[in-house]
């Protein structure tokens, strides 16, 4: 079947001359797929239609916020109301005192936390209140892990310089990154050697427990443990990074989920409910630290927005009200990594198939992915080839090799096999 692509393409052309690149984000570009980007119009449960109209089903969900698809009535009938009475005041406001307790709530290891809007956003102020309570200067990253878009972590990032081969990104001095110490994912020798090296100097250990920006990488049996281990030992605040795997993995997040817990946490997403709001927290002395208690300034006019503090607090209470939601979400995702992993049999393309809850990614390899090193060796082209091969039968998959498969609670068992029977059709189609 032939998509029409008018508007998009017009939209794209338009949209390049005021926009570098045409897009806001540069994953949305296309530029590791091939083909131009498509403009979305509106999105119904696991769906999602592009403004010629064309409908797709989407396991993007918008980077993985849309824990029960596009336009759950329950937010989107809390931010309707909310605006109605204003959508910014510039002051407290009793709901994000209400989103904040729901999160201490649900989190254990979190006893205070600052709402910000972005992840990018809670990462810094993360550091910073870990630099702040340990007065050391160094951080500890793991290659791969992606921890957004402020200096210090544009090294061997994942996501969006992955997707387009870039080491690190223009802009940044050497001097901002000096103190950002990088080490393999999943190979705890080398984190135990790092830590080692820089005996007394290193303020944080900054990391996605389950990382989905250089695809879905799952943690080695015991290397979180370790890593814990390890930070403590060396009285380094340990910070998870879970903007992507928190409320999705579990209630509790990835913490939760691998029975591993951290100083300080980033949330975003999902807490959100699909509007930019993002949090950190953890221990209360740490967070004892932050202006305007402690002496590590951080602020923000939009923070807490009544908006996104509806929606998140709406989306919170729809995963409280439905305890067999992840239950059911780990249900379909392994019906999905089944499918994909038997399509690639079938059709003799080597496939691997990673997947840790509902967070799934595809690679076009025949080793296992384990780390940055091995993911980088997927097939790449392949990759494109079947994400214009989906597009062309209605699945929209992330533009890039190095993002996840996102599911939702409206990804019914229908609408999974008519993916998996798209997926089939597409291995067979490859070169």
């Amino acid at each position: 079947m032939s998509r029409i692509i008018e508007n998009s393409a017009n939209l794209y052309a338009i949209a390049q001359k005021i926009i570098p690149g045409g897009v806001n984000s540069p994953v949305r570009a296309f530029k590791s797929v091939g083909g131009n980007p498509l403009f979305m119009d509106r999105g119904e449960g696991a769906y999602i239609f592009d403004v010629d109209n064309n409908r797709y089903i989407d396991f993007v969900m918008s980077w993985g916020p849309l824990l029960f698809g596009h336009a759950p009535p329950h937010t989107t009938k809390a931010i309707t109301e909310t605006a109605q009475k204003g959508t910014s005041f510039g002051a407290s406001t009793k709901l994000e005192v209400d989103l904040a307790q729901q999160i201490v709530n649900c989190v254990p290891s979190i006893e205070m936390l600052r709402l910000v809007n972005s992840g990018t956003e809670a990462v810094m102020s993360a550091v910073r209140a870990a630099r702040g309570f340990t007065k050391k200067d160094k951080v500890i990253k793991f290659e791969g892990n992606y921890h957004g878009h402020s200096d210090g972590f544009l090294s061997k990032a994942g996501s969006g310089l992955a997707t387009f081969g870039l080491p690190d990104s223009g802009g940044v001095p050497a001097s901002l990154t000096v103190d950002t110490l990088t080490v393999p994912f999943n190979n705890i020798a080398a984190f135990k050697d790092a830590l080692e090296q820089n005996r007394g100097t290193v303020a944080c250990v900054i990391m996605e427990p389950v990382p989905g920006n250089m695809g879905v990488v799952p943690p080695n049996e015991n290397f979180l443990r370790e890593v814990r281990d390890l930070t403590s030992k060396h009285q380094a605040v340990l910070i998870f990074d879970e903007v992507i795997s928190g409320f999705r993995l579990s209630k509790g997040g990835a913490q939760e989920y691998c029975s591993v817990v951290p100083d300080l946490t980033t949330l975003g997403k999902i807490i959100g409910g699909g509007l930019p709001l993002a949090a950190y927290g953890g221990r209360r002395e740490i967070m004892e630290t932050i202006s305007p208690v402690g002496p590590v300034y951080q602020a923000g006019t939009l923070s807490g927005n009544p908006l996104a503090s509806a929606a998140g607090m709406a989306q919170i209470q729809a995963i409280i009200n439905n305890p067999n939601i992840y239950d059911v979400l780990e249900e379909r995702a392994i019906q999905l990594q089944v499918g994909l992993e038997q399509a690639g049999f079938i059709a003799k393309v080597p496939v691997r198939v990673n997947r840790v809850g509902s967070m799934i990614t595809l690679f076009f390899a025949e080793e296992p992915v384990s780390d940055y090193v091995t993911a980088k060796a997927s097939n790449t082209h392949r990759y494109a080839r079947f994400f214009q091969l989906m597009l062309d039968k209605n699945v929209y998959i992330a533009p890039s090799q190095f993002e996840a498969m996102f599911l939702s609670t409206c990804h019914t068992e229908e609408i999974i096999s008519s993916t998996i029977d798209a997926a089939a059709e597409c291995m067979l189609a490859l070169e």
